[in-house]
């Protein structure tokens, strides 16, 4: 018999996996993706010192108001602009990206587009 493959499952144990080797540092955090089917959130982390020091997503009232669809490539890319933008006001400019066992295609991509056109360095 057939069991149904759990995709969740699947993108939890690649990210565990790559969360071995990446971390973030004070001059390096961890820029952290999360997605949603409606939704996309991002973390910029420090793990030496388990604080998260910028955090936007597709809830946040300048990009959700403009927006007639959260879960889709323009608002990502909005929200990777933002997420940038607020890097860069607290002297955030080199940070490591995380995908969070996605695959860099579609949303995701978008989003780290957008960080980089604002001025983020991954």
């Amino acid at each position: 018999m057939f069991k149904k493959v759990d995709k969740n499952a699947n993108r939890i144990a690649r990210h565990k996996r790559v969360r071995k080797s990446v971390t973030g540092t004070p001059e390096r955090p961890r820029f952290n993706v999360f997605r949603s089917t409606n939704n996309i959130y991002v973390q910029i982390i420090d793990d030496v010192n388990r604080v998260t020091l910028v955090s936007a997503s597709s809830l946040d009232k300048d990009i959700k108001g403009n927006a007639s669809n959260t879960g889709n490539k323009e608002t990502a890319k909005k929200v990777g602009e933002l997420a940038a933008k607020r890097a860069l006001e607290k002297g955030i400019e080199n940070v490591v990206f995380d995908r969070g066992g996605y695959i860099y295609h579609g949303r995701i991509q978008e989003l780290a587009d957008g960080a980089r056109e604002a001025g983020l360095k991954f």
